[in-house]
């Protein structure tokens, strides 16, 4: 039994971490790249152990024949329409081509079908993507970790050490999920080796409220931080509405200012009901404590 991987976007900050995590399991994995990335990339996926395939994109049997014998791709791509729509219906077609029989979306975030649509532009884009993906002949499994830990590391207005403020909307004792990169990479590369893996996985590293933040800073930090009331949800979600609609030229960016503000609506409007953490026991989850201790 093989078990020859294929990981698009394996150049990116994700797409690395999961080739490395599946080498780690001594999979076969298949880099495929766009022609013209460049040698230093391609170099460095070849040093870790991967077979690199340059193809083109927008062309179905040029990428089936580059995936030819795999058991699963993964896409770890970020990206607007073009991308997260046109690419990876491309993908699905050139995988149900090559007769590879799962496919692992770039989903990654907050469990978007929780959301109702036009919330977040980023989130309906994968919800386009599904319509397509959800009643192709394949098998596929969403990976839904909630945000990335690493946008801790960013002071963003839930948790701004520079200025020391915990900041919520609507309420503070909301539990947000959160996953650290190799986390999600390392799920990602056992769901990707579980040929019986379901529909959809929602993991998180850790869970944590404004509340909570506020005592861990105080109790591990020694450096408590202030907790602050930015509005309510419906007040935010009209301030995003508002500045998506002054900011026309931000539809052609991946995150603009209004999208972040997207992403924080959608961190207080939903969390994950049930957690599939515990699918791969031999993984280890990273904790609060350590994830903001070895970050701060």
């Amino acid at each position: 039994m093989t078990n020859q991987i294929v990981v698009a976007g394996p150049t990116g900050n994700l797409g690395r971490r999961i080739v490395k995590a599946l080498l780690k399991r001594n999979a076969t994995v298949i880099a495929l790249v766009r022609i013209g990335t460049s040698e230093d990339k391609v170099n460095e996926l070849n040093a870790l152990g991967a077979r690199v395939e340059a193809v083109d994109m927008t062309i179905a049997d040029q990428i089936a024949r580059a995936i030819d014998g795999a058991d699963c791709m993964v896409s770890a791509l970020a990206g607007l329409r073009d991308v997260i729509v046109d690419t990876q219906k491309m993908f699905v077609s050139a995988s149900i081509k090559a007769g590879v029989p799962k496919f692992i979306p770039s989903d990654f975030s907050t469990d978007f079908t929780k959301l109702a649509p036009g919330e977040n532009r980023n989130f309906d884009l994968r919800r386009e993507f599904h319509e397509f993906l959800d009643v192709a002949p394949i098998t596929s499994t969403a990976i839904f970790n909630g945000a990335f830990a690493e946008i801790l590391n960013y002071s963003i207005p839930i948790y701004d050490f520079k200025r020391r403020k915990v900041g919520y909307w609507e309420d503070p004792n909301h539990k947000m999920d959160f996953t650290t990169m190799d986390d999600a990479a390392a799920y990602t590369a056992s769901a990707a080796l579980d040929r019986a893996s379901p529909h959809a996985l929602r993991i998180a590293s850790f869970r944590v409220s404004p509340n909570e933040l506020v005592r861990f800073t105080a109790a591990t930090l020694n450096t408590p931080f202030e907790l602050v009331k930015l509005g309510t949800l419906e007040e935010l979600r009209l301030q995003n509405k508002r500045a998506r609609a002054a900011d026309p030229d931000g539809e052609k960016e991946l995150y603009p200012q209004w999208q972040q503000g997207q992403y924080m609506q959608s961190m207080f409007s939903t969390q994950h009901e049930s957690y599939d953490n515990d699918r791969y026991p031999e993984l280890k989850w990273t904790k609060l404590e350590e994830f903001l201790q070895r970050d701060s």
